[in-house]
């Protein structure tokens, strides 16, 4: 009770004191103008309601405290200096509450409202304090948030351009790796010589043979990936969080030696292939020249067009995109490097996108293949970049949905070939526009249900250039609907024989010795037809014996001089060559007696044998078929085992291709061998 002046205030204070705590009552010493009286009528009051209750009183005045006071505390700059009743537990504890005293008293504590508002008024009483404190602790905080964002988002930034750096170059593993490293240095090394001379005359290096023993000598090395496949596959959905594999691969993309066969129709309505390979080839007979090779098999081909893009196994027009984990047909990364502009992403074999530069663009050969430039269009530009002259560029758009209309065939390369009952060969339905249009109408049709493009935030692309994105289905969709085809069936159980041809491969024949010879040509005669034993009897008969033209020419050189030699070669030589008698007389002039001896027991050997098998062909050119190959039957069993080895190697044909190779024409694929495997 602080400052009061009349009763009333003082009855309503001291109400107030034992409503908020009715078993406690502190009062405070009446002070300011308040005289001794009124301090004693404030005394009797609080001695009248206090009946039971504790009355505190702190005061100043010892008299007071002498007249109304049970017990005395007097106290000194916060020390007890006396107490007239001191505490004493035994006495004043009831006996039932004594067996309790030892217990440990709880501490007195300040409510969280209590606490929070004596906080809040000494912020604001003291607001100068508050906000020094308030300013310096932002600075601390908000450098600290600074350098974390700077930190956490270089991170995230680095994190970013690995991961699509690293998208764009993955770890490659191959089935076949040759070391053409040790080949260039072998080069390199031919410039320093191993040989110790003075330098006064002109030496020899041996450079020749050691660069051809090195070419022979590369190592070729044969990756199984059959096994790692199979081993990293096991591995990477093996259990546990701790999985390595799964923490350290993104994404695994197996490619195959297969040439995808796509087919649209163009604005003209004709069947085209959709890629750019056919095209490119197109432009560069018509820069490089007539004689520029573009035959598929040409080692220069290959490093052209796969320099292009359009080589087998490197990405062309279309291109399959890396496969998700859980089925999931596309991976994570491609959905953060490309924003889906229309449509919707691929989740079915069938369904395809087309993919557009950050501009929304497309270059001309791409639209060829799309069918939505004509050939007549694609020539005139290919002319005027020949030819060095202008060409005015039309602006041309489509809609998204035109695009998305587009209709694409996938034709199976094993589809493609169909049986022939005369030659008893498979042959190609694509020769003829005919059978291109019957396999064009039964393909598999492929939908494009999107169109994408490289977002602003991709610092490189996965996919390259523009083109048409497939998805590990439809590869798998072919192969299932491959497994049944009958020319690939026949090709894996002839092994060693072309079913294109009818014609053993060369390279089964290649270490093989005189006996398995023998056993080959015995086995190819007996697979032959009647007439086609007729004909390789006349070849056989065809060829003269050793000793019939060492007789021969023996005979023919006898009485044979220089002059004489000169005189016949030279009439030979003349109707080869065109050459007139006056050069090849000084041509032959210059030569020694061994090597004109030479040249004309070659050139003789040549007309003997040419005449033997005139003579056989004329002999025989009245025995039929039925009795040749009969003759053949029966003189097979005689032939000495020197003979068959040579008659294989004469009268047998072979294929120009190989097993491997005819196993690609017909698009044969093993799922758990692939030719690469890249690691993401």
């Amino acid at each position: 009770i602080d400052q009061m002046s009349g009763g009333q205030q003082q009855r309503v204070a001291i109400a107030r004191a034992i409503v908020n705590d009715p078993e406690i009552i502190l009062a405070d010493e009446p002070t300011g103008a308040l005289d001794s009286e009124t301090s004693i009528s404030v005394m009797e009051i609080l001695k009248e309601i206090s009946n039971d209750r504790l009355v505190i009183m702190v005061t100043h005045n010892p008299e007071l405290a002498e007249q109304y006071s049970t017990r005395i505390v007097k106290m000194l700059d916060g020390n007890i200096i006396s107490d007239s009743d001191p505490y004493d537990a035994e006495e004043i504890l009831p006996q039932e509450d004594k067996k309790v005293k030892t217990k440990k008293e709880k501490k007195p504590t300040m409510s969280l409202t209590t606490s929070f508002g004596l906080s809040l008024k000494n912020l604001f009483t003291k607001k100068g304090r508050t906000l020094l404190t308030s300013f310096a602790g932002s600075i601390g905080i908000i450098g600290i948030a600074l350098i974390f964002a700077v930190s956490n988002g270089m991170t995230s930034f680095i994190n970013t351009v690995q991961e699509d750096t690293l998208s764009s170059y993955p770890l490659t593993l191959e089935a076949q790796h040759t070391d053409i490293g040790t080949l260039m240095e072998t080069f390199i090394n031919q410039s320093t010589s191993h040989i110790v001379h003075n330098n006064d005359a002109v030496y020899q290096k041996p450079a020749l043979y050691d660069m051809v023993n090195t070419m022979n000598s590369v190592e070729n090395r044969e990756n199984d990936l059959r096994s790692f496949k199979k081993y990293i596959e096991e591995k990477r959905n093996s259990g546990g969080d701790d999985n390595k594999y799964k923490e350290s691969i993104n994404g695994i993309k197996y490619t195959y030696n297969h040439d995808m066969l796509i087919y649209t129709k163009n604005i003209d309505g004709n069947i085209i292939a959709s890629d750019t390979k056919e095209l490119m080839s197109e432009m560069l007979v018509k820069v490089m020249g007539s004689n520029f090779s573009v035959d598929s098999s040409s080692s220069g081909q290959n490093g052209m067009m796969g320099f292009m893009g359009g080589g087998v196994g490197m990405p062309g027009l279309w291109q399959e995109m890396l496969s998700g984990d859980n089925g999931d047909p596309v991976n994570e990364m491609i959905y953060k490097q490309y924003d889906l502009v229309y449509g919707s992403w691929p989740n079915a074999y069938n369904e395809i996108v087309l993919i557009l530069d950050e501009n929304n663009e497309l270059d001309d050969m791409t639209l060829y293949a799309l069918g939505l430039e004509s050939k007549e269009e694609i020539d005139k530009i290919i002319d005027a970049a020949v030819n060095k002259t202008e060409i005015t560029y039309e602006s041309k758009n489509w809609s998204y949905e035109d695009i998305c209309a587009l209709e694409f065939k996938t034709v199976l390369n094993c589809d493609c070939y169909i049986y022939d009952e005369t030659t008893k060969t498979y042959t190609d339905l694509r020769d003829t526009s005919t059978g291109l249009k019957y396999l064009y109408d039964n393909g598999i049709a492929l939908k494009v249900t999107g169109i994408i493009k490289p977002n602003a935030d991709a610092v490189s692309a996965m996919l390259s250039g523009s083109n048409i994105a497939y998805t590990h289905l439809l590869t798998e969709y072919i192969v299932e609907q491959s497994e049944d085809s009958a020319a690939i069936k026949a090709q894996l159980n002839a092994p060693t024989r072309d079913i294109f041809t009818n014609l053993p491969f060369k390279e089964a024949t290649g270490d093989m010795t005189d006996v398995e010879k023998e056993a080959e040509f015995k086995k190819y005669v007996n697979s032959l037809s009647d007439n086609e034993k007729a004909k390789s009897y006349i070849k056989i008969m065809s060829i003269p014996s050793k000793e019939f033209l060492d007789s021969r020419i023996n005979e023919a050189l006898k009485g044979m001089n220089r002059d004489k030699m000169t005189e016949t070669l030279t009439t030979a030589l003349s109707g080869q060559t065109g050459m007139s008698n006056a050069d090849i007389a000084d041509y032959i002039a210059d030569m020694t007696d061994e090597e004109i001896n030479e040249l004309y027991t070659e050139m003789l050997t040549q007309q003997i044998t040419a005449q033997y098998a005139q003579g056989v062909a004329a002999q025989l050119s009245g025995v039929g078929d039925k009795q040749l190959a009969a003759m053949l039957n029966n003189a097979l069993g005689s032939y000495t085992t020197e003979q068959c080895a040579q008659y294989h190697d004469k009268i047998l044909e072979f294929s120009d291709s190989t097993y491997e190779d005819n196993l690609i024409k017909l698009g044969y694929i093993d799922l758990d061998n692939p030719s690469t495997i890249n690691l993401y």
